[in-house]
């Protein structure tokens, strides 16, 4: 019976202090982020960043194999807000496609003048027969009245409204025959009835309205609140094709030094921020995991935030408002149009990814233009190793 009571006891203490170990080994995991490495380890990686291209000024974006429908939003969300037409909601769900649900108006930006384009130039790029498309493809079709239609398509007034079989059907559904297209649209009673409430516009073909394909998508009224699956090819159509990008200034580089987790603490030397907040904005805070750079002069040793902790001021406008005015840190090298934002930091293998984000923007009458916080994302962007370029932008200020 001695003997069998000395077992049981040794085997106690030996439980006893395999659960000892256990629970400091678990502990150090949590504390030192060594779990999520090892899950890091044993997971398959995601792969899908973005194209890129080891340029002469660092790692850029290669336009000409990147769409509107492979930028894939990683995170769900919704948001109310004031718009054109009243109260307006956006949403939008984790691995959906940002043409889906971002809108002209989103990316109303001289980097890249998507509003200068027209069909014509977006067919003949994807080779698209706009002959076999309707006219409720093209979305803000729907929503022009007869005079935003004079007013956007040229010559069309001086047709007569039986050559243009949309606007005869139009007319003849409220009682008129025949005449010239400037003078119907110049009828009050039909002055601010839009297209879609008088006709179906499945029933006639995109080019039914001459000259609808050469009209840049800017002289059309409302334009900033089509979707950008709403305009045909546009999802689909590269980024090298929008003229904008060609004026980006990509003179400023660094390359990534150190990319260090959130146990950094208190970083003063940020290059990081907001067009509100400047981009020195410094972290002030417990976890300021970022990516350290190298360069010329005072470049060496500045910090890239990481917007996955650290917050800053966003947004003008009205739509300031949304998302509590916040925004991830990051910059904006590539232009307004999305801001580019230190994610996932990896300092076993030296790696951090990158990711978009976009913002909501609306043009409000007797208000202006307006814009929320670059809160829409993440959208995977592109990784860097150490020692790889990467192209700061524009403003070139050092802390």
């Amino acid at each position: 019976m001695k003997s069998s009571f000395r077992l049981n006891d040794n085997a106690l203490r030996y439980l006893i202090f395999f659960s000892l170990v256990g629970s400091l080994l678990i502990h150090s995991f949590i504390k030192y982020g060594l779990l999520n490495q090892a899950i890091g380890v044993i997971l398959p990686k995601a792969s899908a960043q973005v194209p890129f291209i080891n340029s002469a000024n660092g790692f850029i974006p290669d336009w000409s194999r990147i769409k509107f429908t492979d930028m894939i939003i990683s995170e769900s969300g919704h948001v109310t807000y004031p718009g054109v037409r009243g109260t307006e909601t956006r949403t939008w769900t984790a691995g959906q496609s940002i043409s889906e649900f971002m809108e002209l108006g989103d990316f109303e930006t001289p980097q890249l003048a998507i509003e200068n384009l027209n069909l014509s130039t977006i067919a003949s790029v994807q080779e698209i027969n706009l002959s076999r498309l309707r006219l409720n493809d093209f979305q803000l079709a729907g929503w022009q009245t007869l005079p935003n239609l004079v007013k956007a398509v040229p010559a069309l007034g001086n047709r007569s409204v039986i050559s243009v079989p949309p606007i005869r059907d139009f007319a003849r559904r409220f009682g008129i025959n025949g005449g010239r297209i400037s003078n119907l649209s110049r009828v009050p009673r039909l002055r601010n009835i839009q297209l879609a409430r008088g006709i179906n516009l499945r029933n006639y073909p995109l080019t039914s309205i001459p000259n609808i394909q050469n009209t840049s998508i800017n002289r059309f009224a409302n334009w900033q609140d089509s979707k950008i699956i709403g305009v045909p090819g546009l999802s689909t159509l590269t980024w090298d094709n929008l003229p904008g990008l060609r004026t980006l200034d990509l003179s400023f580089i660094a390359s990534l030094d150190l990319p260090l987790r959130d146990i950094e603490a208190n970083r003063t030397r940020s290059i990081s921020g907001s067009y509100q907040d400047g981009f020195n904005v410094p972290c002030f805070q417990t976890n300021c995991a970022h990516a350290e750079m190298s360069g010329i002069g005072k470049t060496t040793g500045t910090q890239w935030m990481s917007g996955k902790f650290q917050k800053v001021n966003g947004g003008f406008g009205i739509l300031k408002a949304l998302n509590g005015g916040q925004e991830p840190t990051g910059r904006n090298p590539f232009g307004s149009s999305f801001k580019q934002v230190v994610w996932n930091i990896d300092e076993a293998s030296g790696s951090v990814e990158t990711a978009m984000f976009f913002r909501i923007c609306k043009t409000i009458p007797f208000i202006g233009r307006t814009c929320s916080p670059y809160f829409i994302g993440p959208v995977p962007f592109i990784e860097y190793r150490e020692k790889d370029p990467i192209v700061l932008g524009k403003p070139n200020s050092l802390p």
